[in-house]
């Protein structure tokens, strides 16, 4: 069944000159692989070019916009250009309902299925600058991506647990963290981790996630929240 993209148009406010572009920024590899005669190839080339529009756009916007030394503003770019919020956003779009997925792609809607997203509105990006311009990419960032800014400043969503709890431990207790895998579960395309952070060979906190890295970065914030270091 063919996907209706003047519904998305009209939900983006964009009109396509090419609606084949805005076809294809949804097309994942996986698809082609079980339907090799699709007219179209694969989003993976509209997404590389997504990806520097988007980081442009988002670094111009910081510039322009805020006096913060280099750090900070490489800081909140990663925030808003990071797989997490790009899924969600593409989730908020309803852009999950237009995809071309492989039917086993299409049943995972874990950790992998938050990339293809992401890719996506990379992709979606790329089309978009493609078809209209710079301008019209840049007005979809603006709406869609950039107005997240906000939110993530006042909730300091841009500041690294792990680094965070680094200083705090370091300062109040003389004591470096150390991290540690106290579990691992799931099948191999979908594992979980469970890890502790220790401060002098003491568990402070448990942390779980579908990486090593996500598991650590929730056990620091869990251990943050556990001494009231959070400010």
């Amino acid at each position: 069944m063919d996907k209706d993209f003047n519904e998305l148009e009209k939900k983006l406010n964009i009109k396509f000159n090419d609606i084949e572009l805005l076809r294809q920024a949804f097309v994942h590899r996986s698809y082609l692989n079980e339907h090799p005669t699709f007219e179209l190839p694969h989003n993976e080339r509209l997404e590389f070019l997504g990806d520097a529009v988007l980081e442009l756009v988002v670094t111009e916007n910081l510039y322009l916009n805020f006096p913060n030394p280099e750090g900070d503003l490489t800081n909140w770019r990663a925030s808003l250009v990071n797989s997490k919020i790009l899924s969600k956003i593409a989730e908020d779009i309803g852009m999950d309902d237009y995809l071309f997925l492989s039917k086993g792609e299409s049943k995972d809607t874990g950790k992998a299925r938050q990339y293809i997203l992401a890719n996506a509105i990379e992709a979606l990006i790329g089309a978009i600058y493609l078809d209209s311009g710079w301008e019209s990419a840049k007005s979809f960032i603006n709406q869609f991506i950039l107005c997240e800014l906000e939110h993530i400043l006042e909730n300091k969503l841009y500041i690294d647990p792990k680094s965070s709890f680094q200083e705090a431990a370091q300062e109040k207790e003389g004591a470096t963290p150390t991290y540690k895998v106290i579990k691992e579960f799931g099948p191999d395309h979908a594992k979980s981790f469970v890890v502790g952070v220790y401060l002098k060979n003491k568990l402070v906190a448990e942390g779980e996630g579908s990486s090593k890295q996500e598991a650590q970065e929730d056990a620091a914030r869990k251990g943050l929240e556990s001494h009231d270091w959070e400010s």
